[in-house]
């Protein structure tokens, strides 16, 4: 008797799910080799090794500053400018008291000869008749606390005694006069001369020259 042909039976769970486990673990294998061979690659394609760079440690952000930075770069300059103007009110005070101790120096006497000065230059045309006699030099300003000075030296070249009124201007750099000051001497002897100092009341700024107006002898 001829054996009965048998009908496909589906193979059983047990027998299959062997192969799969293979073919799965065959399919993880393969991709970390591709994975593995995608690195190998890059790490080569520089010259290098083929080992690959470990990922950076991120920064700890617990240690950074919770301030925006903004403000403190605003906090930052005004301080600098705090600073500033601080700076910049210590030099002006020492400028002024530097200007107060020259101008002290300056005797009564002579304030009470330029104020004699002005009185006798009120009616004097022109430049006066002793221009010749009278000559201006700078004080330097490092002497003088920042403050325009001139150095009036008086000459008296007659052979008889003779008193001086002496009227200077400080002017601006376009020529025009911003301040007028006097200076004078009092019965000078023949060939003696007197050297009286001039200066401005004005800021340091902008810088003044002084210019001889008149010379009068007396």
């Amino acid at each position: 008797m001829l054996p009965q042909p048998t009908e496909d039976v589906p193979p059983s769970p047990r027998r299959v799910r062997p192969h799969r486990r293979y073919f799965a673990r065959a399919s993880v294998a393969v991709a970390f080799a591709l994975a593995a061979g995608v690195l190998t690659g890059c790490g080569n394609s520089g010259g290098g090794g083929s080992t690959v760079s470990p990922r950076p440690t991120p920064p700890n952000t617990a240690s950074f500053s919770s301030q925006p930075l903004p403000s403190a770069l605003a906090s930052s300059a005004s301080s600098a400018i705090a600073s500033a103007r601080a700076s910049a009110s210590a030099a002006a005070s020492s400028a002024s008291a530097r200007a107060s101790e020259f101008e002290a120096s300056v005797s009564a006497e002579t304030a009470r000869r330029a104020a004699a000065a002005e009185k006798a230059l009120k009616g004097v045309k022109g430049g006066g008749n002793a221009r010749s006699e009278v000559s201006l030099t700078g004080v330097p300003r490092t002497q003088t606390g920042g403050v325009p000075a001139s150095l009036v030296t008086i000459t008296n070249k007659t052979d008889r005694k003779a008193s001086y009124a002496v009227q200077v201007d400080f002017v601006d750099a376009q020529g025009h006069v911003v301040e007028t000051r006097y200076a004078g001497a009092e019965n000078l002897e023949p060939g003696k001369r007197e050297q009286p100092i001039v200066f401005s009341r004005k800021p340091p700024e902008p810088k003044l020259t002084p210019r001889l107006a008149k010379a009068e002898r007396y």
